[in-house]
């Protein structure tokens, strides 16, 4: 049996966790750290360009970097490590999806993109088609995808503060999402990009590095035995071993078999198409650099998912399944509480704070992001013709932080209790839905046009979320975000990327070929083909 200086066996269900006065002097501290970096970096933050993608100046490493720390998200952290020690197996699907979306996104997107765009995925889809209706359709998904990723984002910061200061009602949780979401409004509007990535890199090296500390520590106490430690898990889990084995989440049935298939297509499809990291390409000089900063993303994503492996069977090991059930924000406790059963009080203190700083890096991508793709793609492009000023951009997108950080603070205290790696894969199905396909046959087909660029977002988008909204993630189950006592399920899956992703790709070919009267302007084609393929003529990030 694994034995530990703060082993949480003698723990009952809903016990105070760790020391509240240290976790609050621990978050406080990074939060001081955190916004010094942010207020230098503000120093430097001037223009539109610089706020939407810090003036192009990162290089691949430090890119790399930012693109860990903005992917590896709190559903990765916190979602994962619980979704492990619950259901087994399946919850380790999530890393496998989230880790090999990064081939699709390398070989297809990265250099393609940074080659074609300034700013936004709207400057690559509206590069050769009709500029306002493809903005709109474009920064109308943008948005969407934010939202839904912020949403899962919140709700992991409700849960984990609430452990941490051992908040148990329902209205001492919500204080906390409100209170992380102004943090979090507070960094995007002093820092920008800039800012936001600097507060991204130092998040991704203590993300890994903090990890990987915990991986190691559980390998030392089980003397680098996996088995034995799968062996405590199986003994700790009310499955057995069923927690080894594919289908104790995603098995049994047939709506169960397709609802991990259709999981599976949203993970692997998803990362492509997601705007907040999508944008992280701009944020480099060239296209070479888009691609050292996916190599380096890789390295550091791929190795983090490994050791979600060891977390997730150790705390259904070391913590226990009714402990973490237990816990406020439920199975994304059981890292958290994985710390505490390592190394006590002061541990906790540190690995939560890391997990703190996940959750603020993140949203403040996101939060930017959303910013950036309102003001440069609706207020510039649609409705000023391209021809706003630097000031008025600039208002723009920080109302927009404050508007769409307040949305999200609402929806997540409605979400707090869901698994966020579950609430993450929706923001995934969505972004492979009304993204991706328009991403991808603006690229690389030369009839594609705008009318079937429109039935390809918006068909995408409208028919994921109706699945979504009349699937049982949102009604019907117990697990649902509205309780099973309402119910107005229709669509049995709880993810609908099965239905929603190949639907989207056939509208925009159906779409491209009922526009196929409205010539689009066949030199813009071509320049955006060799383009995209060579870098030449290439743009740099800048404002005009």
């Amino acid at each position: 049996m694994i034995t530990t200086s703060h082993a949480l066996n003698d723990l009952n269900p809903g016990d105070e966790v760790g020391s509240t006065t240290l976790n609050m002097i621990v978050f406080g501290v990074f939060i001081v750290v955190t916004m010094a970096l942010v207020l230098r970096a503000s120093k430097s933050t001037k223009t539109a360009a610089d706020f939407y993608t810090g003036g192009a100046s990162f290089t691949g490493p430090q890119n790399g970097f930012a693109i860990a720390g903005d992917y590896l998200s709190a559903a990765s952290f916190l979602g994962i490590a619980g979704a492990i020690a619950m259901q087994g197996y399946d919850g380790f699907l999530y890393s496998i999806g989230f880790l090999v979306a990064w081939l699709v996104a390398l070989l297809l997107v990265a250099e393609t993109l940074r080659n074609t765009g300034r700013f936004t995925m709207a400057d690559v889809l509206s590069f050769r088609l009709r500029q306002r209706p493809v903005r709109m359709a474009a920064a109308l998904s943008t948005l969407t995808v934010c939202l839904f990723y912020l949403i899962a984002q919140m709700a992991g910061a409700g849960g984990l503060v609430s452990l941490l200061l051992n908040i148990q009602n329902a209205t001492g949780q919500a204080i906390v999402v409100a209170v992380v979401g102004l943090i979090m409004i507070v960094y995007v509007l002093v820092g920008g990009m800039k800012g936001t990535t600097y507060v991204q890199m130092v998040k991704a090296v203590l993300l890994v590095g903090g990890v990987a500390m915990m991986c190691v520590w559980v390998l030392i106490l089980v003397k680098f035995n996996f088995s034995d430690l799968l062996a405590q898990a199986v003994a700790a889990s009310p499955d057995g071993e069923k927690i080894l084995n594919p289908g104790l989440r995603y098995g049994g049935t047939v709506t169960k078999e397709l609802d991990f298939i259709s999981l599976g297509i949203a993970l692997v499809l998803g990362t492509a198409g997601l705007p907040h990291v999508l944008m992280r390409f701009y944020t480099v000089p060239t296209a070479k650099e888009a691609r050292r900063s996916v190599t380096w993303a890789i390295g550091l994503i791929g190795a983090f998912y490994l050791f979600t492996l060891v977390l997730g069977y150790a705390a259904a090991a070391m913590v226990g399944p009714d402990v973490i059930d237990a816990a406020p924000g439920k199975s994304n406790a059981a890292a958290p509480l994985l710390a505490f059963a390592l190394g006590g009080e002061i541990f906790l203190g540190v690995i939560s704070a890391v997990a703190f700083a996940t959750i603020l890096a993140v949203v403040a991508g996101l939060a930017i992001t959303a910013s950036a793709s309102l003001a440069h793609d609706i207020y510039d492009g649609v409705i000023k013709h391209g021809k706003a000023t630097e000031a008025a951009k600039l208002r723009v997108s920080r109302v927009t932080v404050i508007v769409i950080g307040i949305a999200a603070i609402a929806l997540g205290i409605g979400a707090m209790n869901q698994n966020i790696a579950f609430l993450v894969a929706l923001a995934f199905a969505v972004a492979a839905s009304a993204n991706l396909p328009t991403i991808l046959y603006s690229l690389f087909w030369k009839k594609f046009n705008t009318t079937g660029a429109l039935f390809s977002i918006y068909g995408g988008l409208i028919s994921c979320l109706l699945l979504i909204t009349f699937s049982p993630a949102v009604s019907g189950s117990a697990t649902a975000m509205l309780g099973e006592n309402v119910d107005f399920a229709i669509y049995p899956l709880s993810n609908p990327g099965i239905v929603s992703i190949p639907l989207a790709f056939l509208l925009g070919f159906v779409g491209t070929h009922v526009g196929a009267r409205k010539k689009e302007d066949p030199g813009k084609a071509a320049e955006m083909e060799v383009r995209s393929l060579t870098g030449v003529g290439v743009e740099k990030a800048v404002s005009h």
